[in-house]
């Protein structure tokens, strides 16, 4: 009789274990899309994309607030792209770009930040029940309140296609688990990221490396608040050396950085801030 009480225990123990450490979520495999990208591959019409949640703003309608997300329409789905911090700004901007969010395919997060994630219960209130794209490594406890909240985490490792023309970057080995997404066009990658807590320089690197085609635009959060003038010089430099023509910095990147990639990139520098449009053909 006792033996079979340490069983019984031993079977729910092993379930509640299971269910809240080892849940089965499904993976984005689908690599045979990057072997089709060459320079002639690309959007054959425009895609719009808006931005919902920054830390500046180029609408007065909007609001500002330390966080960013941003809106992909124009592609055969349609992507939002992180959630901001404050649930409230997020509803409020998000209701101002005038977005349908019965429209929108997926759900992508950058990084398990709170200025990237904190709008996703407002979020649901207006969607769900779609895929929320994810790096493999995030929190259990982060997946599971995806679930919770009536999402569907789908879990990124590798570079993969998510629809035509746009990727997830695979997920970067680093303290913190970071994916950018990439959108192929004629003129070349144009790379959008969250935070670029992996390092702008090596993500590209990696990025230019693996769909073997050259970056023509970058734009979004690149964490590099805490780097001198020499640091950000040779960082520029790196980006330049890359190739990559247009540019624009937000969100994380620091006030005295952004201006000094402005002031280099000139009039190929994109600005950003909610409320603003960028068009990409």
């Amino acid at each position: 009789m006792k033996k079979l009480k340490l069983l019984a225990v031993l079977i729910v123990f092993l379930a509640v274990r299971f269910q809240i450490t080892g849940q089965d979520y499904s993976k984005l495999n689908d690599q045979e899309g990057l072997k089709g990208i060459s320079s002639e591959t690309g959007i054959d019409k425009p895609v719009t994309i808006e931005v919902v949640y920054d830390n500046i703003v180029k609408d007065e309608r909007f609001q500002a607030d330390w966080g960013y997300s941003i809106y992909i329409e124009g592609l055969d789905k349609e992507i939002l792209f992180d959630t901001g911090t404050k649930p409230q700004i997020f509803e409020s901007n998000f209701r101002k770009t005038g977005i349908d969010a019965g429209k929108i395919d997926f759900l992508v997060i950058s990084h398990e930040h709170g200025d990237h994630t904190g709008g996703i219960p407002v979020f649901v209130t207006m969607k769900k029940d779609i895929p929320v794209l994810i790096p493999e490594s995030f929190s259990e406890s982060f997946k599971k309140r995806m679930t919770d909240l009536e999402l569907d985490p789908l879990l990124v490792s590798d570079p993969a296609r998510i629809c035509e023309h746009l990727y997830t970057s695979g997920e970067f080995e680093y303290q913190i688990p970071e994916q950018a997404l990439v959108l192929d066009t004629r003129k070349g990658l144009v790379v959008m990221t969250g935070c670029s807590h992996p390092g702008i320089v090596r993500m590209l690197e990696e990025i230019k490396s693996t769909f073997k085609k050259d970056i023509y635009m970058v734009f979004g959060g690149f964490h590099l608040m805490d780097k001198s003038e020499s640091e950000m010089n040779e960082i520029i430099a790196g980006i330049k050396a890359l190739g990559v023509v247009k540019c624009g910095a937000t969100h994380c990147t620091g006030e005295k950085q952004i201006r000094m990639f402005r002031d280099s990139f000139g009039g190929d520098y994109i600005e950003l801030g909610a409320g603003n449009t960028i068009i990409l053909n």
